[in-house]
């Protein structure tokens, strides 16, 4: 069953679309199991690449997959070895924005769990809130807002993705929180944890709203991560997010945004980003 429009003119992606994903990429990879996925934000597409014994699949040649429409958030899937295991990496991601269902969005979240993939790291380019957070700063999250009003797990519940009312008391681990912030400190930078707000974009937020976000409790805001990690959560995977702050959000400096500069920023701090992440895949892969 592949999916199909609603009554309501909804998109829904079936329990069968996703299985027939992850069947695609155990044949294409002769990999039957990836134990954990990474999706990759703005500007660190290219990370996948310089991976030994990576295979990458055009998300074109993946059942239903959506591909991107943003310059700089590439669009492949990448198999890799690590250890034992194998490990899939998303070299971009799509978003709200874009056009695309909620049911869309979190389709490749889905398809990795759908492939054994028990651990998620979400990494994404953010504004920075709280006024410590300088562009260039790496963020665990530990927490997210919900601001849009949305949610992938509206609509019918297939009972085997995971239940009707899932605990979002702990989303990110507290396990891979504390090994993120063991890595950061073995490289000589900052521990920082803040919570995430996702706004749907594809606006920057104004001033006004990055105050509200600040006033309930966000030292971060961006325009994707959240419907994933709800998603991986809701098939029970453990789940972690990684912020590199690209901008200060809007109010905070007084600077106009623009997209070059996120990527530029997220270009500039790829060695650093790379290589914490190089150093956390044994323990995703591996648990």
């Amino acid at each position: 069953m592949r999916g199909s429009r609603t009554h309501h003119g909804g998109y829904y992606v079936s329990y069968h679309t996703i299985k027939a994903a992850a069947a695609v990429i155990a044949a294409k990879t002769q990999r039957e199991t990836h134990t954990a996925a990474v999706v990759l934000g703005s500007g660190l597409s290219d990370y996948a690449r310089t991976l030994d014994g990576a295979i990458e699949m055009p998300y074109e040649a993946i059942p239903e997959f959506p591909v991107p429409r943003v310059v700089g958030h590439g669009g492949s899937l990448f198999s890799v070895p690590v250890g034992e295991n194998y490990i899939l990496l998303f070299a971009g991601r799509v978003h709200l924005y874009e056009g695309w269902s909620m049911d869309e969005v979190v389709f490749g979240v889905r398809t990795a769990v759908a492939t054994g993939a028990e651990r998620i790291l979400l990494t994404n380019a953010a504004g920075g809130v709280n006024d410590a957070f300088h562009p260039g700063t790496l963020v665990t999250i530990s927490d997210h807002l919900n601001l849009t009003a949305r949610n992938p797990l509206i609509g019918p519940n297939d009972a085997r993705l995971g239940p009707r009312f899932p605990d979002m008391s702990t989303v990110y681990s507290l396990r891979m929180r504390t090994e993120l912030a063991r890595i950061l400190r073995s490289h000589e930078l900052p521990v920082h944890e803040g919570v995430y707000a996702w706004f749907t974009g594809p606006t920057y937020e104004t001033p006004a709203e990055v105050e509200m976000a600040k006033r309930m409790g966000a030292d971060l805001v961006g325009m994707s991560t959240v419907p994933e990690a709800i998603a991986a959560k809701h098939m029970g995977a453990d789940v972690a997010g990684l912020s590199l702050v690209t901008n200060y959000a809007a109010g905070i400096s007084g600077d106009p945004l623009s997209h070059d500069d996120v990527t530029e920023t997220a270009t500039k701090a790829r060695a650093q980003f790379s290589n914490v992440i190089d150093a956390f895949l044994p323990m995703l892969a591996g648990g």
